[in-house]
C-alpha cells in the first residue's frame, strides 16, 4: 500500500513536470480531446462505446492537431486517447485522407451534372420510344432543353439503358391493349352460391374501351347449347356497334366450347385465349367480377336463379348508366346526358338501398 502511494506521487510529479514544459495551446488541445471522449463515454456508458461518424471526425481532427503540435508518436498519444486505441484513431484519419483524394479525382474537370428533372425526362423518352441519342436531343430541344447527344448517352449509360439498336422495342401487351381497346371485348364466368347452396354460373362480357358490361345470363348448367346461344345473343346486340369488335379475350375454361368461338369467328373476330394460370391476362373481366362481388353479391343472399337474374340486371343497369369508372377517368360507360353542375343533389336506391346513386335534379 505504501509503495502504491509512493508510485502515485512520483507519477503525479512527472506529469506536472511534463505539463510545465508544454505550450498553452497544446494543453488546450489535450483538455478538449479528453472532454470530448468523456462526453461520449457519459452519453453511452458502455465499456466499448460506438462512435458516430461526426464523433470520429471530431476526435481525428483534434488528435491529428495535437500530434502535429507536440511531435509525439502514436504510442505516446495513449495518455490522451482513452476510449479507442491511438492506432485505430489514426487509421480513421488515413481513411478520411483517401476519401478526400478519391473525391477530388472523381470530380476534377467534370462538367456540372444536369438537374434530376431533366435526367428523369431523358430516361423517360428512351424507355417510351425507340429513339437514338440524337433523336432524344432534338426532342428535348423542342421542349426547351439544350443538351448534347453525348450527355444523353452518358445519362442512359448511368441508368443501364443500352443504345436504340440494342433495346427491345417490340410493342408491349399494354400498348397493344391501349391501341385496340375500342375493338376488344373480354368475357368470363363467375359462380354464385344461393341460400340453399345451389351453384349458379354467370357469364359476363365487358368492352375494354368503354367498360360497358353485358349480362349474358345465368344458369345452373352452362352446357354447350346454352353458352353458344349467349354468344349469338351478344353478337346480335353488338351488330350495329361502331367501331365493331375485332377481338375476344377469354380464359381456357372448358365451358367455352368450340361452337362458342365459332360464333365470333363467323363475324370476323379473333378469339384470344389467355395463358394457363394467368388471370392477369384477363384483368378487366377479373376486376369487374371483383366489383360486382364487393358492391353487390357480398351484401345479399341470393334465393334462386330468378332472383339472381333480377339482381344482375339491376346492377348491370346501374354499372353502365350511373357508376363512374376509374379506368376511363371517372366517366360513365353509357351516359345519355352530360353532368349537371347545378340543381339539388338527389339519390335513388339501387337493389333496395345497398347502393346509392347520386344525381342532380333538374332545377
Amino acid at each position: 500500500m505504501i509503495w502504491f502511494m509512493v508510485m502515485q506521487v512520483i507519477s503525479t510529479l512527472i506529469e506536472l513536470v511534463r505539463l510545465g514544459r508544454i505550450s498553452e495551446h497544446e494543453k488546450d488541445l489535450e483538455i478538449l480531446l479528453l472532454r470530448r471522449q468523456l462526453a461520449i463515454y457519459e452519453r453511452q456508458q458502455a465499456q466499448v462505446p460506438r462512435l458516430t461518424r461526426s464523433e470520429k471526425v471530431t476526435l481525428v481532427v483534434l488528435a491529428a492537431k495535437l500530434k502535429i503540435r507536440s511531435g509525439r508518436t502514436v504510442k505516446a498519444m495513449r495518455d490522451v486517447i482513452r476510449i479507442v486505441k491511438p492506432t485505430t484513431l489514426f487509421g480513421w484519419h488515413q481513411q478520411l485522407v483517401r476519401w478526400k483524394w478519391t473525391y477530388r479525382r472523381e470530380n476534377q474537370g467534370e462538367r456540372p451534372r444536369i438537374n434530376a428533372e431533366l435526367e428523369r425526362l431523358v430516361v423517360r423518352l428512351a424507355c417510351e420510344n425507340d429513339w437514338g441519342f440524337e433523336r432524344i436531343e432534338g426532342e428535348l430541344l423542342k421542349l426547351g432543353y439544350t443538351i448534347s447527344h453525348e450527355t444523353v448517352g452518358n445519362i442512359l449509360r448511368r441508368h443501364g439503358i443500352p443504345p436504340a439498336p440494342e433495346r427491345d422495342t417490340s410493342p408491349s401487351w399494354r400498348h397493344l391493349m391501349t391501341h385496340y381497346k375500342d375493338q376488344l371485348i373480354a368475357c368470363d364466368f363467375f359462380t354464385v352460391e344461393t341460400l340453399f347452396l345451389q351453384t349458379l354460373y354467370v357469364l359476363v362480357f365487358i368492352e375494354i374501351g368503354s367498360r360497358r358490361a353485358h349480362f349474358a345470363g345465368c344458369t345452373a348448367h352452362p352446357n354447350r347449347a346454352w353458352i353458344t346461344q349467349q354468344a349469338r345473343q351478344l353478337m346480335w346486340n353488338l351488330e350495329d356497334r361502331e367501331p365493331g369488335m375485332r377481338f375476344l379475350i377469354r380464359d381456357n375454361d372448358k365451358k367455352f366450347a368450340a361452337s362458342f368461338d365459332t360464333v365470333f369467328r363467323s363475324e370476323g373476330m379473333t378469339v384470344i385465349s389467355t395463358p394457363y394460370r394467368a388471370p392477369n391476362a384477363n384483368a378487366f373481366a377479373e376486376r369487374w367480377i371483383r366489383s360486382v362481388r364487393v358492391e353487390c353479391l357480398d351484401k345479399l343472399l341470393i334465393l334462386n336463379q330468378t332472383h339472381l337474374r333480377r339482381v344482375m340486371r339491376e346492377y348491370f343497369d346501374f354499372f353502365n348508366t350511373a357508376r363512374p369508372h376509374q379506368g376511363i377517368d371517372q366517366q360513365i360507360p353509357v351516359s345519355s346526358t352530360g353532368r349537371r353542375a347545378d340543381g339539388p343533389v338527389r339519390f335513388r336506391k339501387v337493389l333496395g338501398g345497398i347502393i346509392h346513386d347520386y344525381y342532380r335534379d333538374a332545377a
